[in-house]
């Protein structure tokens, strides 16, 4: 979720532990704790929604930020565009912009009420043949149903839920199912330094922008892109976004 706060000193509010981040994160936590919030845009972007500039600006900001992307990426022959959401919550950043790039999009949300919410809001572009199959399962769990079906992964606020072996899994897990001339999009809170911090309210880690950069060496991506989000609150912490390829794609 983007509603991760700095302290005048820059200093996170959310009692983050440095020491061990990998050890502390525990999914069935994670589960528990989103299960109590409301399916609504103010409670999946943590006290940051309609009322704040951040779901206008989260919208406006990826498709400026893919605009510029325009000409690094293609939908493969004889394939459609095809996108699929991770830690979809209630579909908003389906239903308010990956449906306008994309020919028909998959989801992935692993909270019940979540999901019953986001069949609602998707109602109108599901009957219009833009919403494939929906996902209740996490992210670590997911396989794609065939090799090459996607031409965008779309995954944001959730990869904190995710070790970093299970986080390198998962790129894996991305690159089988990603198109030829396919992108990785993954738009995340960084920390305001080189450590990873733990949040014990939903269990779940901020990553550094270093971390992420070593993972995704690591996982023999290319970072082809990367850029900040603008026009969001100053007491949160910084959102960035990366445009990622797999290197034996490239």
């Amino acid at each position: 979720m983007p509603g991760k706060v700095v302290t005048e000193n820059n200093e996170e509010t959310s009692n983050g532990i440095e020491e061990n981040v990998d050890e502390l994160i525990d999914y069935n936590d994670a589960i528990s704790y989103w299960s109590e919030i409301p399916a609504t845009v103010d409670g999946v972007l943590g006290g940051f929604g309609e009322s704040t500039s951040v779901p206008k600006a989260d919208i406006v900001g990826s498709s400026t930020f893919m605009r510029k992307l325009k000409s690094r990426w293609s939908v493969e022959n004889g394939k459609i565009n095809y996108g699929i959401d991770f830690g979809a919550g209630i579909g908003r950043v389906t239903r308010d912009y990956l449906h306008k790039i994309c020919d028909k999009v998959d989801l992935l949300e692993p909270v019940d009420s979540f999901v019953k919410q986001m069949r609602i809001e998707l109602k109108d572009l599901t009957n219009d043949g833009k919403i494939g199959e929906i996902y209740d399962i996490p992210m670590q769990d997911w396989r794609s149903s065939e090799p090459n079906k996607y031409s965008i992964i779309w995954c944001q606020w959730c990869c904190g839920h995710l070790p970093d072996n299970a986080f390198l899994e998962w790129l894996d897990e991305c690159k089988r199912g990603l198109q030829n001339d396919g992108i990785l999009i993954i738009k995340e809170n960084n920390t305001n330094d080189d450590n990873d911090l733990f949040d014990p309210d939903d269990s779940s880690k901020t990553r550094s922008d270093k971390n992420f950069r070593k993972l995704f060496i690591q996982g023999n991506w290319k970072l082809i892109a990367t850029d900040i989000q603008k026009g969001v609150p100053k007491e949160l912490l910084p959102i960035r976004m990366y445009a990622l390829k797999p290197l034996n794609k490239v």
